[in-house]
């Protein structure tokens, strides 16, 4: 063969063209061996807790950043996570992986989506080059340096002042309570140095204290007073208050301490910035007439056409790159946001879209990219774009792993894994791999309802009543008037950044008899548990006491049972100087969490670490009767069969939060139920079972108002209201109210069109 025409040789390097798995043991899986393509977009699925995020993020992304990790000498060690090594026999062929995952982008208060993205220090570069007139450099710029920042606020737009009405009551004296802030009651300790140190008549209302008084009272520093015969440290209230609670972290926080600092601290836009937290300096700089903090406050989509306009040799390359990074927000479904936009304001779907963003004009080629679930918040409409972008993402070269639920990602992968064939104990078996094709004829739930589609209503309920929104102009809201039916299930549609988050949490959680279940964190401690959270251990602890003639506080890992060396939490975490902490298991109680002779007393047979071990599925059986029986029902009813009972509760995922909060408020009386896209997380086959218990909210009395992007969700719903027709200030209008048959039958907004493309037309009942 002419040596021009001879096939390529391979070299041994060649041969690396799959992450290979042996033996994966990660939480619920069961010896798990597979070969995951590279260089191709692999799709993972099952249901909630079959075991798809402990084999992707647990096992493969967690070795692959351990390992590069073990590459940095123990200084640098010292400043990352520590990361234990997965439980698996082997794992061959990593590449260096990315998580791009829905965790919230730090609570830093001075990060925004512009200096998460890069953007903002790409335009103030802009801004130092060809703003007018000249001030100095891009840290000019800078809100978070010395020489950008607005000096009142320190860059942060905002100061906060303490209500003084929330710390006391001036119509009252001392002696008749009138400081309102907890711990200070009449009689106790810190009243006492406030009334016995002689400064004040107690009986006098604080109304009538004099200047010197007041001042006394309320922002005296810390001086030593003579009281009685003992010598006490004084100082006035605020600064009192300010020392006790406001320089403490608030998660550390007692909940009626929380509620108190969340009410006396108000936080109040700059007077001097104006909220932009910049300098004068900055603000007096202008291109085109617009000023950097106006750039900010922009609409993306908007920004982006104003630097267009722009041209400038000396900052082309630079703004060529800025137009770029923007152009991708807008393509990724985000051109509603704003570079002002604080980053812990996103939810988890903005915050993962805002990361997958940097890594789209990287160079990087032959990465790993893990995604959880990225179509999470988003539209049918914008699901489509963010397919585009994962394609784009494999064909620089790389490999895509996604964990997800919806069709539409999934009938575009190269390779999907089907994990089950159940949740907890009942799953973590590789049930399928394969192509799309071999997983439709596979038999498996996943395979089964890959062509499923939830049927529109022959016949919708009646309402009872409705909920009046007149006027509303949140945010992007134009004005919208709009009547929300009781008595029936609806959903309010509509894209990302249309308004349906301003219009529902804006006006209507908060009045009387809504509840609202949505995905924000839990304020909690790693000792909080599926079980402390429900109260549910309160009748397993009653129950353990009853059965061994004992008391029940020796039942709470918080209390007399805990063990003495960790504490209760079942970990001890040990600082080692340089290197990163370490948590390992407690060798006293081996992670059980209490004393010996508090796992001596059983309940039918197991102890109270074995109970806390259960999943709500197997707790469920056990408990036949009584209140325990139904906390566990409506926890099993809302999807969460498969939690662990003392699983911490930093480890839910957002979509678990929510079915958490709603399954506790579901032993309330009738309410009208508000959701924030209760299908985040869950399975095809899961979301006919969350339908089945909308129902019966709603049969029973309740009325249920969904914020939902899933077709099954709004062909199921009696009632639609659908918000747009875009996002940001091309949305916050209502295009559309009526029942689900209408939208199909004659909507042309975005969503009618992809609604109509669900149910087809022989589902139009």
């Amino acid at each position: 063969m002419p040596a021009d025409q001879q096939e390529p040789r391979t070299t041994a390097a060649d041969r690396h063209d799959v992450i290979e798995v042996r033996g994966a043991r990660e939480n619920n899986l069961r010896d798990v061996s597979l070969d995951i393509p590279k260089r191709r977009l692999s799709v993972f699925t099952g249901v909630s807790g079959s075991g798809k995020s402990s084999l992707v993020f647990g096992t493969i992304a967690a070795e692959s950043q351990r390992l590069i990790n073990e590459t940095y000498t123990a200084f640098i060690q010292s400043f990352m996570p520590s990361l234990g090594r997965p439980d698996a026999d082997g794992l061959r062929n990593l590449s260096a992986a990315i998580v791009v995952d829905q965790e919230r982008m730090g609570a830093n208060s001075r990060s925004t989506v512009g200096t998460a993205t890069d953007a903002y220090t790409m335009l103030r570069i802009v801004y130092s080059r060809l703003g007018t007139p000249h001030i100095g450099t891009s840290t000019h710029f800078s809100f978070n340096s010395a020489e950008g920042m607005c000096p009142r606020c320190e860059g942060l737009g905002q100061v906060s002042e303490i209500d003084i009405d929330q710390l006391v009551d001036r119509d009252r004296s001392l002696n008749e309570g009138a400081i309102t802030v907890p711990n200070f009651t009449v009689g106790s300790w810190y009243w006492q140095v406030m009334a016995e140190s002689g400064l004040f008549d107690r009986d006098r209302k604080l109304a009538d204290y004099s200047p010197q008084e007041w001042q006394d009272f309320l922002h005296k520093p810390l001086t030593k007073i003579k009281m009685g015969s003992h010598n006490i440290s004084y100082e006035g209230l605020v600064v009192k208050v300010q020392r006790l609670y406001l320089a403490k972290d608030p998660e550390a926080m007692q909940k009626h301490i929380r509620a108190f600092v969340d009410r006396a601290v108000v936080f109040a836009e700059c007077p001097d910035c104006g909220g932009s937290r910049l300098s004068r300096a900055a603000l007096s700089v202008t291109i085109d007439g617009v000023t950097i903090a106006q750039c900010s406050s922009m609409q993306i989509s908007d920004l982006a056409a104003f630097l267009a306009g722009i041209d400038d040799a000396s900052v082309a390359p630079l703004l060529a790159s800025l137009r770029q990074l923007l152009d991708s927000l807008v393509e990724i479904g985000l051109g509603y946001l704003s570079l002002d936009r604080t980053s812990v304001s996103l939810s988890g779907g903005e915050a993962q879209r805002v990361k997958m963003v940097r890594h789209l004009g990287s160079s990087l080629s032959d990465v790993t990219y893990v995604f959880d679930e990225p179509t999470i918040g988003l539209h049918p409409h914008d699901i489509r774009r963010m397919n585009d972008l994962l394609l784009r993402l494999r064909d620089k070269g790389n490999t895509v792993l996604v964990v997800e639920h919806k069709p539409e990602v999934i009938a575009m992968a190269d390779h999907v894994v089907d994990l089950g064939p159940g949740a907890g104990s009942e799953g973590g078996t590789v049930c399928y791999a394969g192509d799309v094709a071999g997983l439709r004829e596979s038999g498996t739930l996943t395979g089964r309802y890959l062509a499923h589609r939830a049927r529109l209503r022959e016949t919708v309920r009646t309402p009872t009543g409705q909920l009046a929104v007149r006027g509303a102009d949140l945010h992007n809201l134009r004005d919208v008037d709009v009547d929300i039916p009781l008595g029936v299930l609806t959903a309010i549609t509509g894209v990302a950044g249309s308004g349906k988050s301003s219009l529902v949490h804006g006006y209507l959680a908060g009045r009387p008899g809504v509840v609202v279940a949505d995905q924000s964190p839990i304020r909690g401690s790693r000792r909080s548990n599926p079980a402390t959270y429900t109260g549910l251990l309160n009748p397993i602890r009653t129950a353990f006491a009853k059965a061994n003639g004992v008391k029940a506080a020796l039942f709470s890992a918080n209390s007399e049972g805990a063990c003495p060396k960790c504490n209760g939490i079942g970990l001890v975490y040990t600082d080692l100087a340089m290197m990163a902490g370490v948590a390992s298991v407690c060798e006293e109680c081996e992670g059980k969490r209490f004393t010996p002779e508090v796992l001596t007393y059983t309940l039918r047979g197991r102890n109270i670490s074995e109970v806390l071990g259960m999943s709500v599925a197997e707790a469920h059986e056990f408990f036949v009767d009584g209140q325990a029986r139904a906390i566990l029902g409506r926890l099993a009813d809302v999807g969460l069969g498969y939690l662990r009972l003392g699983q911490p509760l930093n480890t839910l995922s957002g979509g678990e939060r929510q079915r958490l909060k709603l399954a506790i408020h579901m032993s309330e009386k009738s309410a009208t139920y508000v959701l924030d896209e209760p299908t985040t997380g869950l399975h095809m086959a899961d979301i006919d079972r969350l339908l089945a218990l909308l129902d019966r909210l709603v049969d029973a009395g309740n009325s249920v108002i969904v914020i939902e992007h899933h077709q099954a969700v709004m062909a199921h719903a009696d009632w639609l209201v659908d918000l747009g027709p875009g996002g940001g200030h091309d949305g916050g209008r209502v295009v559309f109210t009526g029942t689900p048959a209408d939208l199909v039958a004659h909507g042309d907004t975005l969503t009618g069109q992809h609604l109509r493309e669900y149910v087809g037309r022989e589902h139009v009942g």
